[in-house]
């Protein structure tokens, strides 16, 4: 009855147990050479480990090594104690703990528990003070069985319980009053764990391709495979995985695949316990690199490339792990679950059938005889939306015949006219190409897409790896063509409805970010891929040349409208000259707002919306216009003071008024701030009696709001605006830095909360006194210095610092990962080197800055190349110290949609 481990050629030097059996019941003692024993053997264990000994034999062997240390102090505190029973459960039960992993432990008693008090408190305070981790209950069996019988997770702990000391007649009782003939039988048990699965991955958003996985919860996780043992033990009362093999339910070669990605999780967390000096079962970033290391994808000092691809590497096993979790979760559901036998079992055709609602290959065969099946199978999915899912036995027929996907398959072309017909169908496009993925055949078909599959990139700004944000953009795609969430993609659901074959969109997004990785323009190497393979697809020339161009210009219409001025008549002209027809920029807006709303749950908002709109709308003008009639900037200047003074006119102002205002701005305020700004902050100015003036208002149509300042210049002016608005946590979208020809300042900010919404009336009332306070003081008071977030740390790479002449004056361009402080620590040092801040443009993507600044001396000019090097020494000193992060770790990105400056 009673179940001990046995030990393993790992435990050889662990323990000295002749010596741990001469100790004494004295508690502190007996604490003390308890753990200096577990500390011995954790040493050896973790030499082994650094020896590439078998991670299996490691685990057990660590199990072992405790249950040892737990049984000396049991039989030294509890000796022959007939009324209580020690038992292991848990991971402790199953023999596999880690170097952090709790002890757990079930202590069984006849009557209740509070004669055994002072015995049991000692016991478990010498595990305690033996840093042993124990968790433990005391229950009287019927008190297993009351908890047992409400809730699965107490029953699966006792399924997998051992004896360790005692004689064995509440542990038999318990066994047989908890197991599935007396509760939980098989079906039941299946269900509840089934929706046990379900709220635990939901947790984590239902996907593998979290930034800091959770190797234990997660999906594609250890808990999966351990959801797969638990049923099996409960059906078929095996313990092993190979039982599943013995009952049919997996191949030998499933059986290895799912042992080798156990067994390669657990190497990582035995890693990383060891790495955290914890329990840590999440994959942080801090982790990411060092594990990176540890496993040989090499040093990680000067490239995100090791750490890619271990992540890589974690990501591939961990789908395949998921894969199989479905396939034979699905394969329980058809033995367990007879209730499906209401739904629809009928032929489809010669090669399909339906068979109680899932799709079935009828011939086993039928792949190898006809190896096309394997791409007409999800065409038969999207055509019957009615079919709810494939059969298990099918999904491994497919994974088993991959090998058929050779080159003759994919330049097949039928093949290729039923993989356009699948994009070219009216539902469930995404479904099935997200279908093939999971199978492995998008990756076959497409050789270059199976080297992005779980390929993560190392930052923030990508929540998703390669396959899955590619898979998501035409999921995006999709949802504009249902005209789905409206309030979000209002414009791009209009763009939509023109465009006559979205085909063309779902294969250059297949292909936009195919290249990722390589190496090299990833832009350029995946138009080269999309010829190779649009070229082969019976398409009109004019479609084949749009995908190819839609690849290689994929990310032109988001930096045009993030990094440029797109008020500026020239940076409007010189991108429509680049997109150069209507049908082009109907397909780059699409795309652009799809690939956007793809990276990131966080990073699509009104704000990038109302950009990329501005963008296409003044691109679609000039394209209408002719590219060979340009608005030249003298033009707009007039169009826009023309349209200013009618605006505050029609609001009650006086013409005259009006001019006087306007004619004190400079041209360039014409070409940095449209009518509209200017319209509010004139009337603004009008209507004060004062200086400094700041004013706020809500923009609800872009989700910002944008800050008017208006006060008398001088050098810190921008320091003092740019400290405030970091005191109060607001992220800076775009600053628009005017000087009045009477030098004061007409600068407009927009911004939102740490929320990344407009502010709050509350908050605009204090921001506009605390800094009209600041303005009036003209004081820079420098932000003391405030910690960098844990999930940035790793990110915190060295600044890049450009500078160079511009228009007689000097441009300043930064690129950095942001972080609270950061726009108010680059105003200080202009300040710190007494510069003038002519114009400043701010750029976010993801957790990456890219700021530009027009600068110049205290004489108006240009810097020499002294005073540019003493500038870069300052913002270095300002950016690069140690105390906000620095490390040389390559870029970085940020934690939310917008940065905290």
């Amino acid at each position: 009855m009673i179940q001990r481990l046995n030990a393993v050629p790992a435990t050889r030097n662990c323990l000295d147990l002749a010596a741990l059996a001469e100790l004494p019941a004295d508690p502190t003692r007996l604490a003390r050479e308890l753990r200096l024993a577990r500390q011995q053997a954790d040493r050896a264990l973790g030499e082994a480990f650094a020896n590439q000994v078998e991670i299996r034999e490691l685990v057990h062997a660590r199990a072992w090594v405790l249950e040892q240390l737990v049984l000396i102090a049991w039989e030294r505190l509890a000796p022959e104690h007939g009324s209580l029973e020690l038992c292991a459960v848990g991971g402790f039960g199953r023999g596999e703990l880690h170097p952090h992993s709790d002890v757990d432990l079930l202590i069984l008693t006849r009557e209740d528990a509070d004669s055994q008090r002072e015995i049991l408190e000692r016991f478990v305070q010498v595990l305690w003070d033996a840093d042993l981790h124990p968790g433990h209950s005391v229950r009287t069996v019927d008190e297993c069985i009351s908890e047992a019988s409400s809730d699965v997770s107490v029953a699966t702990n006792l399924m997998e319980s051992r004896l360790l000391s005692g004689r064995g007649e509440l542990f038999s009782a318990m066994c047989e009053a908890t197991g599935p003939s007396a509760m939980w039988p098989a079906d039941e048990f299946y269900a509840a764990k089934c929706a046990e699965q379900d709220d635990r991955h939901e947790q984590y958003e239902d996907t593998i391709y979290n930034l800091e996985p959770n190797i234990k919860d997660g999906p594609g996780g250890l808990r999966d495979v351990q959801m797969i043992g638990w049923v099996t033990h409960r059906h078929f009362g095996t313990s092993t995985l190979h039982g599943l093999v013995e009952h049919g339910f997996l191949s030998e070669r499933e059986h290895d695949d799912l042992v080798e990605g156990r067994d390669y999780l657990w190497s990582i967390r035995w890693a990383l316990h060891e790495l955290a000096g914890r329990a840590e079962e999440r994959l942080l970033f801090e982790h990411q690199r060092r594990l990176a290391e540890r496993f040989g994808f090499g040093e990680c000092s000067e490239s995100n490339q090791p750490v890619e691809q271990f992540m890589q590497r974690y990501y591939r096993s961990a789908m395949q792990l998921a894969r199989l979790n479905e396939r034979l979760l699905q394969s329980f559901d058809e033995e367990l679950l007879a209730g499906r036998k209401h739904l629809p079992s009928a032929d489809i055709d010669k090669h399909f059938r339906l068979r109680q609602g899932y799709l079935e290959l009828k011939d086993p065969h039928a792949f190898v005889m006809e190896p096309k099946l394997l791409m007409r199978l999800f065409l038969v999915l999207s055509a019957k939306p009615d079919i709810r899912g494939v059969r298990a036995s099918t999904i491994r027929l497919v994974r088993e015949h991959l090998y058929l996907i050779d080159e003759e398959f994919r330049t097949d072309s039928e093949v290729l006219a039923m993989f356009l017909e699948l994009l070219r169908s009216p539902r469930l496009v995404y479904s099935q190409l997200a279908r093939m993925n999971r199978y492995g055949v998008l990756g076959a078909l497409l050789p270059q897409f199976g080297q992005i599959t779980g390929r993560m990139q190392f930052d923030l700004f990508h929540v998703y790896t390669v396959d899955q944000h590619t898979l998501f953009v035409i999921r995006n795609l999709r949802r504009f063509a249902y005209a789905k969430y409206p309030d979000q993609f209002e414009h791009a659901i209009d763009i939509f409805k023109r465009i006559e074959r979205p085909e063309v969109l779902y294969l250059a997004a297949l292909f936009h970010d195919i290249a990722k990785g390589r190496g090299g323009d990833h832009s350029e190497l995946g138009a080269e891929d999309a010829r190779a393979f649009v070229d082969r697809l019976d398409l009109p020339q004019s479609d084949r040349d749009l995908i190819v161009w839609l690849v290689l210009e994929h990310l032109l219409m988001s930096r045009t409208s993030q990094r440029e001025d797109i008020s500026d008549p020239e940076v409007v002209n010189r991108f429509a000259a680049q997109v150069g027809n209507q049908r082009r920029l109907d397909h780059l807006f699409v795309l652009t707002v799809a690939d956007i709303a793809a990276t990131s749950p966080k990073l699509w908002n009104s704000w990038k919306d109302s950009l990329l709109w501005e963008l296409y709308g003044a691109a679609r003008e000039a394209l209408s216009r002719g590219l060979e009639h340009p608005v030249d900037r003298q033009a707009s200047v007039t169009e826009t003071r023309k349209e200013a003074i009618g605006l505050l006119v029609e609001r009650g102002a006086e013409t005259s008024d009006v001019e006087i205002l306007l004619k004190n701005l400079p041209d360039g305020a014409f070409l940095r701030l449209d009518a509209e700004q200017l319209a509010w902050s004139g009337a603004e100015v009008l209507a004060a009696d004062r200086i400094p003036l700041v004013a706020c208002r809500r923009l609800e149509h872009k989700g910002i709001s944008e800050i008017f300042v208006h006060a008398e210049d001088f050098a810190g002016l921008f320091a003092v605006v740019a400290r405030e608005l970091d005191r109060m946590q607001l992220n800076v979208l775009a600053a628009r830095v005017v000087t009045t020809r009477d030098q004061k300042s007409w600068d407009i900010f927009q911004v939102m909360d740490a929320n990344g919404q407009p502010l709050n009336r509350s908050d605009a009332a204090r921001l506009r006194k605390l800094l009209a306070e600041q303005l009036a003081a003209k004081t820079v008071r420098p932000l003391p210095p405030r910690p960098v977030p844990r999930r940035l740390q790793p990110f915190m790479g060295r600044a890049e610092i450009t500078l160079g002449e511009h228009e007689a004056m000097t441009l300043l361009e930064i690129a950095a990962t942001d972080r609270p402080g950061l726009l108010s620590a680059i105003a200080e040092a202009l300040v710190a080197r007494n510069l003038r801040l002519i114009d400043a443009r701010i750029a976010t993507f993801g957790q990456r800055v890219e700021d530009i600044f027009l600068i110049a001396d205290s004489a108006g000019q240009a810097l020499d190349d002294d005073a540019c090097k003493v500038l870069e020494e300052e913002l270095r000193e300002r950016l690069d110290v140690e105390g906000q992060g620095r490390r040389k770790t390559g870029n970085g990105r940020r934690e939310t949609g917008e940065g905290k400056r």
